[in-house]
């Protein structure tokens, strides 16, 4: 059974306290009775309360007091004033002071119980944004982010000066490697965190759409259109918007972004009115974006604005130290969430896992240890519970081939790899992206952009 609320009744007549006291635990409730201000607040440090009825006039510390001082105590206890001398003056300074309402004596039985329901039902929707804004905090705190690599411990300190401050920030880094985490765990760690975190799919959407989904619309604007809409921007206000994949903006919104960025107003689309608005700006990238720049393909000026402080996320294949950790951490995650006891590898899996290259870095390693969770019987996961392309890499020694032409760079040798990783995936999906993209651990969208980045011939009508 549900544990019972318990209600702190404080006035100084022993006749409110019975009838009170009756009425209330009749009605469920667990009460609590103080006679005077000095006796309730000796309570209040020592025990916790759903409720406080408070008597408004009472000698030695008065209700509005008595009130102060609670809150002091507790900011979200909830308090309602019970008085006898109600005034339109006395029942705004307790409001003010913090009380949740106020009733009248003589008080009638059935209001007094609706006025305390809704004070209670209150209460709890309280407990829960609170809850959910800690839980929030912590799935999205720096120490969420996982890693003990020098190159993380280095993306750690840039986040943790840089989510405080007003700075747009640039986030580059391979599909997979957690962009939208770091986006979020900087919201989360800002002043902004009690204003809305707003995700664009920048590459999602035809550019006239997107401009409407940005800016917002007004009436009869274009075909369609046949009411105003705030867009994004508006929604996000004193918040953030976070672009992902930003390179797929074309030039003329680009623009426009440049704009908002630059002013801090837009118009929405058709209109005339120019609206203000306080959003942060965070993007982030898996393409070189000055490489754009010289091919015409991205504005200069836009990268400027947007590269105030760049957050360079490297490849898991490059912090590979934080590949137990990672392991451990999926783990225990869907071990939970599949209901199993925690369960482990064995060394020579983990040694595999320390040495394949990750093309979907962290998001295709926890896809891997989701699928192994739900399907393993066993407590143990070893080799042969793993997918058979795994085994074959670290057999064909892909990775060696990489790095054995010293003539390539990182960088090439990176592509090179990653167009292997696509190509090979598309084979064992028969050409279906979705699959293909399962495998790979990337969203669809994301391999069908690597597939025009790489170059790679494909079948389009396969992509379901």
């Amino acid at each position: 059974m549900p544990e019972k609320e318990t209600i702190h009744i404080i006035d100084d007549e022993k006749i409110i306290h019975e009838v009170l006291e009756d009425l209330l635990v009749s009605e469920g409730y667990q009460c609590e009775l103080s006679s005077n201000g000095q006796e309730a607040l000796r309570k209040h440090k020592t025990e916790s309360f759903d409720l406080v009825l408070l008597d408004l006039l009472m000698p030695g510390m008065n209700g509005i007091e008595v009130l102060q001082e609670i809150k002091k105590i507790d900011p979200h206890a909830v308090v309602i004033i019970i008085t006898a001398y109600a005034s339109v003056e006395s029942a705004i300074t307790a409001m003010k002071k913090g009380a949740f309402d106020y009733i009248q004596k003589p008080f009638q039985h059935d209001e007094l119980l609706i006025t305390l329901r809704r004070a209670i039902k209150h209460k709890k929707l309280q407990e829960e944004n609170i809850q959910l804004k800690d839980q929030l905090k912590r799935k999205f705190s720096f120490d969420q982010i996982i890693g003990k690599s020098k190159n993380m411990q280095d993306v750690f300190a840039v986040i943790k000066a840089a989510a405080p401050t007003r700075s747009t920030i640039l986030i580059q880094g391979e599909s997979g490697t957690g962009k939208e985490l770091v986006a979020k765990a900087i919201h989360h760690n800002s002043q902004r965190v009690n204003f809305p975190f707003i995700t664009v799919n920048s590459g999602s959407l035809p550019p006239e759409l997107l401009e409407s989904h940005l800016f917002g619309h007004v009436k009869g604007a274009f075909t369609g259109a046949v009411s105003q809409k705030k867009g994004l921007f508006e929604a996000a206000d004193k918040g953030s918007i976070f672009f992902d994949e930003i390179s797929s903006l074309n030039l003329e919104t680009q623009a426009k972004l440049l704009r908002v960025l630059q002013e801090k107003e837009f118009m929405r689309l058709g209109g005339t009115k120019t609206i203000k608005v306080d959003t942060r700006v965070i993007a982030a990238t898996n393409t070189d974006l000055e490489e754009l720049i010289n091919k015409n393909h991205f504005r200069e000026d836009l990268f400027y604005r947007l590269n105030v402080i760049k957050i360079e996320i490297p490849p898991l294949r490059e912090r590979k130290e934080d590949i137990p950790l990672l392991v451990r951490h999926f783990l225990e995650l869907y071990s939970k969430e599949n209901h199993k006891e925690n369960l482990k590898v064995t060394e020579d899996l983990m040694e595999l896992l320390e040495n394949y290259s990750w093309p979907g870095n962290v998001r295709e390693l926890e896809n891997l240890i989701e699928r192994t969770v739900v399907l393993t019987r066993s407590k143990i996961i070893g080799r042969e519970q793993i997918p058979s392309f795994l085994l074959k890499s670290k057999i064909t020694g892909k990775t060696d081939l990489l790095v054995s032409d010293h003539n390539l760079k990182l960088k090439e040798r990176t592509r090179i790899f990653q167009k292997n990783a696509v190509i090979d995936a598309l084979k064992k999906s028969n050409g279906i992206q979705k699959k293909a993209a399962d495998l790979l651990g990337v969203k669809p969208t994301t391999l069908n952009e690597m597939i025009k980045r790489l170059n790679i011939e494909t079948n389009s009508s396969q992509k379901e």
